[in-house]
């Protein structure tokens, strides 16, 4: 087995941890792709999770990735061969629901950011074992929250962790009060609903009110 210290530093753990939020992207009209990146940077994020649960998931990161001012990750990767093709694709970063060993030892093969997802006292010290310092936290409110999340993480003091699963504005600053929180991932900000309407204008006020909200957190 590689070495596992898996959470390489780099461009996308600082795109993330600057801005505290990762919109979580289920995508698939390519055409979609560019308006979607342009609409997020106006309104100030320059990072995203494209999950691939769609059959065009690693065009569109393909397209989004072309802009040298955004980083582009792939969610939902489930084997080492979506991680190689989400890399080859251009993807800086994969999210994983859970924690695979064979998409550790690909992302460490190819020096890939790897954030596996966690839920449990126990996956969290099995991650922590094997070297990696920031973690998805996966599904947070159906867990049972940020009281949930405050209590499981407590004793992990050196980790970070990236909770996603129901977050939206009403949430969020219970979950950025939680001092292991590096960022939160949302969905809310690129609703299917709105990607469906083609209301990219929408996504650009969402982006900027959950910017605003990020902001005023933390200062």
């Amino acid at each position: 087995m590689a070495n596992l210290s898996m959470n390489k530093p780099g461009r996308s753990m600082f795109a993330i941890a600057k801005q505290k939020l990762m919109p979580v992207v289920i995508i698939n009209d390519v055409s979609q792709a560019e308006p979607l990146r342009e609409a997020l940077k106006q309104g100030g994020i320059f990072t995203a999770e494209v999950t691939l649960r769609t059959p065009n998931a690693l065009r569109i990161i393909q397209i989004m990735s072309e802009d040298p001012d955004f980083c582009v990750g792939a969610g939902t990767v489930l084997s080492p061969g979506d991680a190689d093709k989400a890399q080859s694709a251009g993807a800086q970063f994969v999210v994983s629901p859970g924690l695979s060993i064979a998409v550790v030892d690909e992302c460490d093969r190819a020096a890939m950011p790897y954030f596996p997802g966690v839920s449990t006292p126990t996956e969290i010290q099995r991650a922590r074992d094997l070297g990696f310092n920031e973690l998805k936290f996966f599904p947070a409110e159906a867990l049972g929250g940020a009281q949930y999340l405050k209590a499981v993480v407590a004793p992990f003091h050196d980790m970070k962790f990236i909770p996603t699963g129901g977050i939206n504005l009403t949430n969020v600053d219970s979950y950025l009060a939680v001092p292991q929180v590096l960022a939160v991932g949302g969905s809310w900000i690129v609703s299917e609903k709105l990607l469906v309407a083609g209301d990219f204008s929408a996504i650009t006020s969402l982006t900027r009110e959950a910017v605003a909200q990020m902001n005023s957190h933390s200062s």
